[in-house]
């Protein structure tokens, strides 16, 4: 075992984390664990995960659910593509693997949702595989602690990372040695502030001794980021807000949401013909901003009260009168649920 692997293992029994919910070797509470868990920040997660096996106690019922079941329990979770994957890998594990996760991690890679390390996660700690991941964490980890330079996200930067993530693998032990290396980067070798007093590998990490942990790893390579536009109606009537559902890919993919009102179309007009309903008001509300992974997105509501008797194109078009006290239960992108949450309660309003 190399001594990189036994630091990590030692430090894990006696100062990592052992109360987290998906600490099994339950394959189906792991592999939801960890889809859950990417790019999602541990206190955010559990509570989703409560949920999920409170809704969906196995892989066959989560299967056998509609999608739209599944997308209105993660909405707010964001990168929304990871739920309809998560139906789609359980429906492919059902039929093609009887309904058990297979322990071959490259054989779990070719599941949807489902990366090279995400696999080898899984298949670590449900069966005890030697396998190697490479996450943020661990990335950030082996950067600092063997002086990697170069933006990870570049292929021969990950490529490099992979290699010493797989010299490094201890013969035994891999899970616990893989929660050290997750546990290491998550609160002790963090991105902002690493507490490198506390760090096991302290007496041996390059970018400590050089000075220069907050260099590495070598962030991203700055570039404008993108800004969007888009106007949205608020149609109301009767306490009730009028949604549709969006494409099943592209942003909010899936997910219920507001209409997308044409840039230069007259709501009030606009509205009346598309959805044959008499239209009372047209006002403004409070516009949002709301950033994504590689744009920012700025929502300008307008709401639309119109006469809810009228509304019997709007149904027959797929669209759906979702009474305001009832939020909780439609699957709501975050900007679009705090829009509509505004609206139900003025006095609580904020934005984002």
């Amino acid at each position: 075992m190399s001594a990189f692997a036994d630091t990590l293992i030692r430090w894990q029994r006696e100062h990592g984390r052992h109360d987290l919910p998906w600490q099994t070797r339950d394959a189906y509470r792991v592999w939801l664990s960890e889809i859950m868990l990417q790019q999602t920040q541990v206190d955010t997660v559990i509570p989703y995960y409560g949920r999920f096996l409170e809704r969906f106690p196995t892989l066959a019922s989560l299967a056998a659910a509609p999608v739209e079941d599944v997308l209105a329990l993660w909405s707010g979770l964001g990168y929304y593509a990871r739920a309809r994957n998560l139906h789609k890998c359980a429906q492919a594990v059902m039929t093609r693997h009887g309904g058990a996760f297979p322990a071959d991690p490259a054989v779990l890679a070719e599941l949807p949702g489902i990366g090279r390390s995400t696999a080898a996660a899984i298949s670590a700690f449900s069966y005890g595989t030697r396998a190697a991941i490479l996450d943020g964490n661990v990335k950030r980890v082996l950067a600092r602690a063997f002086g990697i330079e170069g933006f990870p996200g570049t292929k021969a930067v990950e490529n490099a990372l992979w290699q010493l993530a797989e010299e490094l693998l201890p013969a035994s032990d891999v899970d616990i040695y893989t929660q050290a290396q997750m546990d290491l980067g998550a609160t002790v070798c963090t991105r902002g502030r690493p507490a490198c007093p506390r760090c096991p590998l302290a007496g041996d990490c390059v970018a400590l001794r050089d000075g220069r942990v907050a260099e590495l790893p070598t962030p991203r390579p700055r570039k404008a980021v993108p800004e969007r536009h888009g106007r949205f109606a608020v149609i109301v009537a009767d306490n009730a807000v009028l949604l549709e559902r969006r494409p099943p890919s592209g942003i909010w993919g899936g997910l219920q949401s507001l209409p997308e009102l044409p840039e230069d179309a007259d709501a009030a007009d606009w509205v009346a013909r598309r959805f044959g309903v008499t239209v009372q008001a047209v006002a403004p509300l409070p516009g949002l901003r709301h950033v994504f992974t590689h744009f920012v997105l700025h929502l300008a509501p307008e709401r639309v009260a119109v006469m809810r008797a009228a509304a019997g194109r709007a149904e027959e078009g797929g669209a759906v009168w979702q009474p305001l006290d009832r939020l909780a239960e439609a699957a709501l992108p975050t900007p679009i649920r705090r829009v509509l949450e505004n609206l139900a309660a003025p006095a609580q309003a904020r934005l984002i």
